[in-house]
């Protein structure tokens, strides 16, 4: 389906201020299809005025649709819409009788030119079933009458309102609560749920007769999100705002009614929001929670690690002092998965800056002269597969530092590479040396039972805790890659 972009371009001459014009109307429009209980279509003249393009549609949220099929991108021969001609033409209002809709009905066009700076640049043609001859009800009549207001301002050029929206401007829908508002700044009818959004707020009585500015501002509390509910609802005022106090939280959205530039009244949309500002409220409290539990906790696994130094500083059997270091290594690297998760706001950390530091860390103590690098990206990880996935690495560099290069005054340098291949939630690691490479008895079955620890808690997180694969690989020009293929 062609947008309105692409029809005011191909087909048409107007200007770009008149397509930004005709945006903002789109932008706006469904306010006025919702209280007018209509399909609402904007045409704009052919390039060549042989006729009309259907450049946008939108239907009402509150009644029946006539436009069972799109209509946008169709071409009408003025021949075919003399009505809809001379309102592109002259800016001459209309109304016609279309054929029956898809259950027999007629439907009714009302046909109202789009003013631009005096000058016509589109026809919106408002599309409804035929009410029939029921009387209509107070809230069906105040929503058709203030959508005849809206219906002249766009005859007369005065809307869409000048000024900046904000994403609450979309959110807000006339059934989610509505409040007609006279010149006099006297409400005239309020909606049951806008009424019953007030006497949340501590309304007493009725909302209708009530001065709106007054009686809102008399029950907000003075708080950032207020942002002056008196001066917002004052007439001639607009914008949008959310007004709260201790007992409940409303969006407000002030739409001015105006009549050849002076102020009318207005037309308020507001939604109650309360329970969602406390589901948002407890969200906070709990994620705060959650981060603090993860402060602590590498907090604590810090004093675990700074008492195993301590330990370790009192031995001296040169393999018990080994032990406690690689202890300390090992928590250091899940206290490292706390601290980075203590800084997130939800349960996923950016494993990349983890594996970085684990490689320079681990490095620094036991590297000697070897270099490490990281190719490729983790991307997020949540902190359950995080935290075992920190301690394999930690085993497979300390491992890679201590035994493939060799020991103290035999050691001289060499390069250490983790590579990471990341396809959606796949992910494929290898951590590659150019060292000594595997020991003639090594057995890549059972890496646990004849190598060291190291090696069996990495086979053990791996295909147990992480359910991936893990394999050993000798490199042709000497060194070794251990591959890990798991889903995060």
């Amino acid at each position: 389906m062609p947008t309105l972009d692409d029809i005011a371009r191909f087909q048409t001459t107007l200007s770009h201020g008149d397509v930004a014009w005709l945006h903002a109307l789109v932008t706006d429009w469904q306010i006025i299809a919702d209280l007018a209980f209509s399909d609402l279509v904007l045409w704009v003249p052919d390039t060549e005025s042989k006729g009309m393009w259907a450049a946008a549609q939108i239907r009402p949220t509150t009644g029946p649709t006539t436009l069972l099929e799109d209509i946008v991108g169709t071409f009408v021969p003025a021949s075919k819409a003399p009505a809809l001609q001379r309102a592109l033409e002259i800016g001459e209002l209309g109304e016609s009788v279309a054929a029956d809709d898809h259950e027999g009905a007629e439907v009714y066009e009302e046909l109202v030119p789009v003013r631009r700076k005096g000058a016509v640049c589109g026809a919106v043609v408002l599309r409804s079933v035929a009410a029939g001859t029921r009387l209509s009800s107070a809230l069906e009549a105040t929503y058709r009458g203030s959508a005849a207001n809206l219906v002249q301002m766009i005859h007369r050029g005065e809307f869409p309102l000048a000024g900046p929206r904000t994403d609450l401007a979309d959110s807000l829908r006339v059934g989610d609560g509505f409040v007609r508002v006279g010149a006099d700044g006297l409400v005239t009818y309020a909606s049951p749920n806008a009424q019953s959004a007030f006497r949340r707020l501590g309304l007493v009585g009725d909302l209708v007769g009530a001065d709106l500015a007054a009686v809102t501002a008399d029950l907000v509390d003075d708080r950032p999100t207020e942002r002056g509910a008196r001066g917002l609802l004052a007439l001639g005022g607009q914008g949008e705002s959310e007004v709260e106090n201790a007992t409940a939280s409303l969006l407000l959205r002030v739409i001015p009614l105006l009549h050849e530039g002076r102020a009318a009244g207005s037309i308020v949309l507001l939604r109650d929001v309360t329970e969602l500002r406390l589901r948002e409220r407890q969200l906070v409290s709990k994620e705060a929670t959650i981060r603090e539990i993860h402060h602590r906790v590498k907090n604590n696994l810090q004093t675990v690690a700074a008492l195993l130094r301590l330990q370790g500083r009192r031995l001296d059997v040169p393999e018990a002092r080994a032990a406690l270091d690689e202890a300390v290594r090992r928590v250091g690297s899940i206290a490292l998965v706390h601290e980075t998760l203590s800084q997130s706001y939800d349960e996923t950390v950016d494993f990349n800056e983890i594996a970085d530091r684990l490689l320079r860390n681990v490095l620094d103590v036991t590297g000697g002269g070897v270099k490490g690098e990281r190719i490729g990206s983790f991307g997020s990880i949540s902190g359950v597969i995080a935290t075992p996935l920190a301690m394999v690495l930690t085993e497979l560099i300390q491992n890679a530092t201590q035994h493939a290069f060799g020991d103290g005054a035999d050691r001289g340098g060499g390069h250490l590479t983790i590579a990471v291949n990341r396809i959606r939630d796949r992910l494929r690691l290898r951590i590659s040396d150019d060292g000594a490479g595997l020991p003639a008895d090594f057995d890549p079955s059972m890496p646990g039972t004849t190598q060291n620890l190291g090696l069996s808690i990495v086979s053990t997180l791996v295909e147990s805790e992480l359910g991936g694969t893990l394999s050993f690989e000798q490199r042709p020009r000497g060194g070794t890659t251990v591959a890990i293929t798991l889903t995060v």
